[in-house]
């Protein structure tokens, strides 16, 4: 639904605090993560507002960390199924142009029989990854330009433009996205896109014999190929003036592909709040993003999601101190640290405000947000229910 005819003016601010990953599954009969966790402070938030379990894509689609978020922020995630690689090169202030081929890149470790044993290659630091990287930008290709640049981690973003054809972006991931098989071949999903695999090819096979010596980043995976697309901003859209508070690049992408502000701030949830703080008079819609609860579902790790959980509990009065109209706390996704991975399930939320009507929900959690009164719902809704609590939508129809 177009909102901008029902807009009206507001001095409410909202703020949206997204635990990546945060949904999980009881697999060790303690609950969820989230259950598990002692969280004080979300439950007197959700005994105070509205909760329910929402659907980032649709009931029974895993959905990656772009189409979670855009969902979050109000844009159909179908629609607008924004590639890994543009939301990458954005958050890290890439100069990416029109007619850019961009991907995701992981260094990830090979076994001695070409399968994939680490998507992450044991999660190298920084500092490695930008030196593997600096050995890949001695990589050229006939008649494109290679841009190769280090991101966070193991992380690092390709960008193939060409001056001579219009490459297409139409291509799938080398990444198996499971270890004990081999990486995928780079192939073409559409004829303009053949050129765009075979490049991709002839990088690869560079790559491998750059790398072939090293331990543990022996190989790369790559993802998300796509190309840059023009969105309404979130002030076209929903007359907000938004800032994004996220240390993760592909989140400062996404943050900066909507016209956000995106505020430069520490890795650790401490910095991101203090940048919030420091933020919160110029703005009237805030994002803050905070990694940890996804990271450690990756990992299996159930404790270490737990602790995370506990973690951004305790910042939650730090957040309340600033007097935000509405707060939305939800995540983009479920990371189950059974699964390690990405999930189907749904997602915890809660909506706290002064026009909320309370349910009888008592604790943040999946189980109780399940009879919560917000019930289950598209997770792109919560922009619409977030701009209804601030005042700034006026009455549809006569």
């Amino acid at each position: 639904m177009d909102l901008r005819p029902l807009l009206t003016e507001s001095e409410a601010k909202i703020l949206f605090v997204v635990a990546d990953g945060l949904g999980g599954i009881d697999s060790e009969g303690r609950g969820t993560e989230l259950e598990a966790a002692r969280t004080p402070n979300l439950d007197r938030l959700a005994s105070q507002g509205a909760t329910g379990l929402t659907y980032p894509v649709a009931p029974g689609i895993t959905p990656g960390s772009g189409p979670g978020h855009m969902a979050l922020f109000g844009y159909d995630p179908v629609e607008h199924n924004i590639g890994r690689g543009v939301l990458t090169a954005l958050g890290i202030d890439f100069d990416l142009k029109p007619g850019d081929v961009a991907a995701r890149g992981n260094f990830c470790t090979l076994d001695s029989d070409g399968e994939v044993s680490d998507r992450r290659a044991g999660r190298i630091d920084s500092r490695e990854g930008t030196r593997l990287v600096q050995m890949l930008k001695e990589i050229r290709l006939d008649d494109v330009e290679v841009y190769v640049e280090p991101v966070k981690e193991h992380r690092f973003l390709l960008v193939l433009r060409s001056q001579k054809e219009v490459l297409g972006a139409q291509v799938n991931d080398t990444d198996p996205h499971r270890t004990g098989v081999p990486p995928c071949e780079p192939n073409a999903q559409e004829e303009k896109s053949q050129e765009t695999a075979r490049l991709v090819s002839a990088f690869l096979e560079q790559v491998r014999e750059i790398l072939a010596e090293e331990v543990p980043a022996n190989m790369v995976l790559l993802r998300g190929f796509a190309q840059l697309p023009r969105l309404a901003s979130l002030r076209e859209s929903y007359g907000l003036n938004g800032c994004a508070l996220a240390g993760y690049p592909m989140y400062r992408g996404i943050a900066r592909l909507l016209g956000m502000k995106v505020v430069d701030c520490g890795p650790d949830l401490d910095s991101e709040i203090d940048a919030l703080k420091a933020a919160w008079s110029h703005h009237d819609f805030l994002f803050l993003h905070f990694k940890d609860t996804d990271s450690r579902g990756e990992d299996g790790d159930f404790d270490g999601k737990v602790a995370a959980i506990e973690e951004l509990d305790r910042a939650i009065p730090r957040l309340i101190e600033l007097q935000p109209d509405v707060i939305v706390v939800t995540g983009d996704h479920s990371t189950p640290s059974a699964l390690a991975s990405h999930s189907w399930h749904p997602v915890p939320v809660l909506i706290s405000a002064n026009t909320c009507r309370v349910d009888s929900v008592e604790v943040f959690g999946e189980t109780a947000c399940a009879g919560g009164g917000l019930g289950h719902l598209p997770a792109k809704h919560l922009m619409t229910l977030a701009l209804a609590h601030a005042g700034r939508l006026r009455k549809f129809g006569a």
